[in-house]
């Protein structure tokens, strides 16, 4: 299989086997009017098998929800066919509605305004907790 190269975009490399959808959707990528290549199972020697998206279209990722979802992915920003820049996000201290709390005595679930607000509580495992009510989050 061979994806071209893009001119203008974002690569999002190391993706973990299998989470290159959910990053897919939580990005709203499906909304974007781009080019846009997903590649899953793509064979990796240091992972095994990785997925990727390629994005042929300048954009503002959200950091949080790529460093949630998986912190050992590599983001490449490509300006006029040429890697200008890398780095790797972090699991974020906080999260904000990117995920929902699912107790259903929590004050989220009652009262719609209320921002949807996880912290991180354990790096080690990623756990992270609703801060109202302290209800672990599902991953």
């Amino acid at each position: 299989m061979k994806v071209g190269a893009i001119n203008n975009g974002v690569v999002i490399d190391h993706i973990t086997a299998g989470k290159g959808m959910k990053l897919y959707h939580f990005l709203n990528l499906d909304h974007m009017d781009a080019p846009i290549a997903l590649i899953k199972n793509a064979p990796s020697e240091k992972m095994g098998k990785k997925d990727i998206i390629k994005i042929d279209a300048e954009l503002d990722l959200n950091l949080d929800i790529l460093g949630y979802i998986d912190p050992n992915v590599t983001i490449n920003v490509i300006k006029d066919g040429a890697c200008v820049e890398k780095f790797h996000p972090q699991l974020p201290e906080k999260l904000t509605n990117i995920i929902q709390c699912n107790n259903p005595r929590c004050i989220t679930s009652i009262e719609q305004e209320i921002p949807h607000i996880f912290k991180l509580t354990d790096r080690e495992s990623g756990e992270y907790r609703c801060i109202y009510c302290e209800s672990k989050a599902k991953n």
